[in-house]
């Protein structure tokens, strides 16, 4: 049986990460894949998928994009950009190899790796899985229903729906964009719109990113449990825009409430569309009171953008919000649910779970001896589920492991002062 100090699951921006800095820091390890590389990003994204963030930011620090550095890069690209950093590493990085069970040895301080390639055991363990395990389809509308149902990981493209309208419910940056795919394909396109924000695009000719960075909010702590996710509509599409809902709206596209039940062929919505749209307004605004308040304390000579905070009037779905719709009088013929990811441990046998089965951890470091995180979004900060900011948290938590390996290195003996 193989015997490894480290065994990393999941070969995506957080497992390659790890491998680095596992590597700087003289640990054998591997990494385990039961994919290719970044495997989410070729087959579980739709076609036209660009990143949200530049490529001179969202990077790893010791390689650039093949672009330009204001440009958003597309989801084959950032594939083939894990590729060659994997490579540039020499990352052990082992592909096809799906990891069944961990589970602790008895009666020792190791862990058995059950693989499809067979038993490895491990020191420590450190789960590089991600955030985006397992796609969550509310149990809202029945699967005999006479409408075709998707969760955003399976859609590609328009010409994979049947023909129809199709209702689009979550407006975060994935379910937007896609959303807006769907309408300048000649769709009718209602969009589900819950409680979000939308930062600028740009502000006085600096990108969104640029103004958390220089305000410091990409080191915001991590919120209280249960609030840690905040839905953000943000778009790199064309090469990269704000979300606007009123915008989109006047453009022909129909926004409705929050989804909140199902019942003999009808849709039902909240009627929170104004308060939502509204919140988010509000958070648009109040990142560009806090950019303008930062440029005149610190003098810097960044051109002025007053349009940038006019408002669109409200649309005709906003003045008179839809509160129900029957899917077949309105043609719908998809439901797409853009609704988001839970998380899935259930390979991993530790005692570090709260009951809804999330990662009970300290900047990644779990109440488990030896196991470890990374990966998720607010795993140490609001950046950690960037790129750059899985780097970070990786070379934590590769420091973390080699401080045990000094701590259990130790066989002095404590001098007695009499």
């Amino acid at each position: 049986m193989e015997v490894i100090d480290t065994v990393v699951v999941g070969g995506g921006q957080a497992g390659i990460a790890a491998s680095e800095h596992l590597t700087n820091n003289g640990i054998e390890h591997v990494v385990l894949e039961r994919h290719r590389i970044a495997e989410r990003w070729r087959s579980e994204r739709w076609d036209s998928l660009v990143m949200n963030g530049p490529a001179w930011h969202d990077r790893f620090p010791n390689l650039e994009f093949n672009c330009h550095p204001d440009a958003f890069p597309g989801k084959e690209d950032v594939a083939d950009y894990m590729v060659a950093y994997a490579e540039k590493i020499g990352a052990p990085i082992r592909t096809g190899v799906e990891v069944k069970r961990v589970r602790k040895v008895k009666g020792g301080s190791s862990f058995m790796v059950e693989t499809s390639e067979g038993q490895i055991e491990a020191r420590h363990i450190i789960a590089a899985t991600g955030p985006f395990q397992k796609p969550i389809i509310p149990p809202m509308v029945p699967t005999d229903a006479s409408v075709f149902q998707m969760h955003s990981n399976s859609y590609h493209n328009p010409e994979q729906l049947p023909e129809g309208a199709v209702l689009v419910v979550g407006a975060g940056s994935s379910g937007t964009q896609i959303a807006e795919e769907l309408r300048k394909a000649g769709r009718k396109v209602y969009l589900s719109v819950g409680a979000h924000d939308r930062p600028p695009r740009r502000y006085r000719n600096r990108d969104f990113v640029w103004w958390l960075g220089v305000l410091n909010k990409w080191n915001a702590d991590t919120p209280n449990p249960g609030t840690e996710h905040v839905t953000i509509a943000v778009s790199g599409a064309e090469g990269g825009k704000t979300v606007d809902f009123r915008r989109l709206a006047h453009e022909g596209l129909t926004l409705v409430g929050m989804t909140k039940g199902y019942s003999n062929g009808t849709v039902q919505f909240e009627n929170d569309l104004v308060h939502n749209v509204n919140r988010g307004d509000a958070n648009y605004l109040s990142v560009l009171e806090e950019a303008d308040a930062f440029i005149a304390a610190n003098g810097l000579d960044l051109p002025e953008e007053p349009e940038a905070k006019i408002i669109p009037p409200d649309p005709e779905c906003m003045v008179n919000p839809i509160l129900d719709l029957n899917l077949a009088e309105q043609g719908i013929t998809t439901i797409l649910w853009a609704t988001g990811y839970a998380l899935d441990y259930s390979w991993l046998e530790a005692d570090t779970f709260d009951e809804r089965g999330r990662p009970i951890h300290q900047r990644g470091v779990s109440k488990e001896r030896g196991v470890y995180f990374l990966g998720l979004p607010w795993l140490t900060r609001r950046g950690s589920a960037f790129i750059w900011g899985a780097w970070h948290d990786a070379k934590f938590v590769a420091d973390q492991i080699q401080i045990q390996h000094n701590y259990s290195g130790y066989h002095g003996e404590a001098e007695v002062i009499s």
